[in-house]
């Protein structure tokens, strides 16, 4: 028998698959699941287990966020332009969200 709490989680958490490596997404805030406001500018974690996460993985997402606000960059096949799978990911559900690494290097 699963307990309620797994069936119906207090935060908002999403299990990964990205490049064949599993992660997970997750946010301590529960207003997420409920409020539509509470998604304007959030923070969610982010870890996978892999060598290459030497630290906790802290992502700023803003919803809101202008095209014009990114670094902008000539070329859009240019390696400034590509982004990671977890912010892939994360525009599935957001789309066109900004989202800050706050320090720490994109390594999946």
């Amino acid at each position: 028998q699963v307990c309620p709490g797994l069936r119906t989680p207090q935060v908002p958490i999403w299990l990964c698959s990205l490049c064949s490596r599993h992660g997970v997404l997750f946010s301590t805030n529960s207003l997420l699941l409920s409020c539509w406001r509470a998604e304007r500018l959030f923070h969610l974690h982010f870890y996978s287990g892999q060598q290459e996460q030497t630290k906790p993985t802290h992502l700023t997402i803003d919803t809101h966020s202008h095209h014009w606000e990114e670094e902008q960059s000539e070329d859009p096949s240019s390696p400034g332009k590509r982004r990671p799978p977890v912010e892939m990911a994360i525009r599935t559900k957001w789309a066109g969200a900004t989202v800050r690494w706050n320090g720490t290097d994109p390594f999946f």
